[in-house]
């Protein structure tokens, strides 16, 4: 335990000193977001362009977090233990790009679908069996959408082949 916390302090330390624009939070056995992370960088938090809190244990994000890196244009959290997201993500105007794969969502996070900006959106490999396809296809920046691996139900997957606005990556049945 003591070694991972040291790997996060090492981390964020290299963020704030070298100035730079991500955070990678990987593999570091968190279970949330630190708190304590958010005073660290607060300094810095409005510069954090891209995080990556990838193969972590995270069971829930808090609004804070969304609400203090409103810069953020990339999250990537696939190989977590999410169920959900805050309502305040809807209100990311810079995110490009979410990675949520390989978590435990069982419902399409709704709240995605209001990010004007969004342009990728990874849900591979939850238990989804319904997509909002009607808000999804008017999305205006959406371009790309993996839902591969979720137990969709046969008329969301064909549905969702109907759909060409943007490049969507599916397992069809067979």
């Amino acid at each position: 335990m003591a070694e991972a916390v040291a790997n996060v302090g090492r981390r964020i330390n290299e963020t704030v000193e070298e100035g730079k624009d991500s955070l990678d939070l990987s593999k570091c056995k968190l279970i949330s977001f630190p708190d304590g992370v958010f005073k660290f960088l607060r300094s810095v938090s409005e510069k954090i362009c891209v995080i990556t809190l990838a193969d972590n244990e995270i069971k829930a994000i808090s609004s804070k977090f969304f609400s203090t890196f409103t810069q953020l244009r990339e999250l990537d959290m696939q190989g977590n233990l999410l169920t959900k997201l805050p309502d305040s993500v809807g209100e990311m105007e810079h995110l490009t790009s979410i990675n949520l794969a390989n978590n435990r969502f069982s419902i399409f996070p709704d709240k995605l679908t209001e990010i004007a900006t969004l342009e990728k959106i990874n849900l591979e490999g939850n238990s989804i069996t319904e997509i909002p396809l009607e808000k999804l296809s008017n999305m205006p920046a959406l371009k790309w959408l993996n839902v591969k691996s979720n137990p969709l139900d046969p008329n969301t997957q064909s549905a969702l082949q109907s759909l060409h606005t943007f490049e969507i990556l599916t397992t069809t049945a067979s």
